[in-house]
């Protein structure tokens, strides 16, 4: 561990954004599995209304940078392409 003031503080925000990235990964993580499972069970409804929410979500992780910007870009696409496949 530092001995420095400055790199003690700079520990205790390294640990704050950890745990805060963290949650937001749980939370994208989350998302994602609503929306595969209910196209899994064909839940139409479900599906639609968890597509929403997760694009939300993927979109907020990567204006926060937590993710990268094409990784959030790519999950949407597949979720996406999921959710209307479901329909033909």
């Amino acid at each position: 561990m530092a001995n420095h003031p400055s790199a003690i503080k700079r520990h205790r925000q390294s640990l704050k954004a950890q745990a805060r990235n963290k949650a937001i990964k749980t939370r994208i993580k989350n998302a994602v599995k609503a929306v595969r499972q209910a196209v899994e069970q064909n839940d139409q409804e479900q599906a639609r209304a968890g597509l929403i929410q997760a694009t939300a979500v993927l979109d907020k992780a990567a204006g926060k940078k937590v993710i990268h910007w094409g990784n959030a870009a790519r999950k949407v696409s597949r979720l996406t392409a999921a959710v209307n496949n479901m329909q033909a």
